[in-house]
């Protein structure tokens, strides 16, 4: 599996793109603003968007792509609509509050309702999914909205992803449990000095991150990731302060690995 960074930052400017990872070129994890980087060829293949939640950081990616991509997706011998995974309460917030046509068309009745260009397929924790050629599974993660992390299976081992989350005890049970963890992308979104911030917020911290790695077998590979802009040195220099027994790098985008 080809993994490409879109948008890892926590919000924007200059140069900072919020959260999108592309898989080989047909799945979205997450439609933050690093999916207006894509080519209209590019954004004409993805297929499948599977979303962690609501906020708009993590989803405005969707209706300015499907409006980007129909006539193409259209003019296809056999058309296929574009699948959103999502929570039922993720998927409903996206119909009242984003595809209203108020704030934007709704697309998933556009361009006909027999023939929409979006569908959405809800999904619940601990579902395991075949999205395209690969399996997923939903994780869980605790937010200030209902929120969902994703474990792709590859051929090196799984690639997690923890969405947005504050300190999450039944993601690291399951972890435990799921097998060989080839990346690990973690949100640190704030530094220590915002640590009530990040409290507040459901978010982790360098400090609440390493009571969350604590359960985490040493040595998995670690990526971060949602960081604030302005905050990464900050937040890096945090997190080698703790000393973890694991390898830390930021995420940056247009980081491309292969698993």
């Amino acid at each position: 599996m080809k993994l490409r960074v879109l948008g890892c930052s926590g919000s924007i400017a200059a140069g900072s793109r919020t959260t999108s990872f592309l898989l080989d070129d047909d799945v979205l994890i997450d439609a933050g603003t690093g999916v207006g980087d894509l080519t209209l060829a590019e954004l004409s293949r993805i297929d499948h968007i599977a979303v962690s939640h609501s906020h708009i950081d993590h989803v405005l990616g969707i209706p300015l792509l499907a409006d980007s991509v129909m006539r193409l997706r259209l003019e296809r011998p056999h058309f296929t609509p574009i699948r959103v995974y999502g929570l039922t309460a993720t998927l409903e917030a996206l119909r009242r509050h984003l595809f209203n046509d108020v704030l934007w068309p709704d697309f998933t009745r556009l361009p006909t309702p027999e023939r929409p260009i979006l569908e959405f397929v809800p999904i619940e924790c601990g579902q395991r999914l075949h999205i395209g050629s690969r399996f997923v599974e939903v994780l869980p993660a605790v937010h200030t909205v209902p929120a969902v992390g994703y474990a792709v299976e590859t051929p090196s081992g799984w690639w997690v992803y923890t969405g947005d989350t504050g300190p999450n005890p039944g993601l690291w049970g399951r972890l435990s449990t799921l097998g060989n963890i080839a990346q690990l992308v973690i949100e640190t979104a704030f530094s220590d000095d915002e640590l009530e911030l990040a409290l507040v917020s459901r978010h982790l911290s360098p400090t609440l991150l390493g009571h969350e790695l604590n359960r985490l077998e040493p040595g998995t590979p670690l990526a971060i990731t949602h960081v604030k802009p302005g905050e990464l040195s900050a937040v890096l220099g945090q997190i080698a302060a703790l000393g973890f027994p694991h390898p830390v790098r930021a995420l940056a985008t247009g980081d491309r690995f292969s698993f």
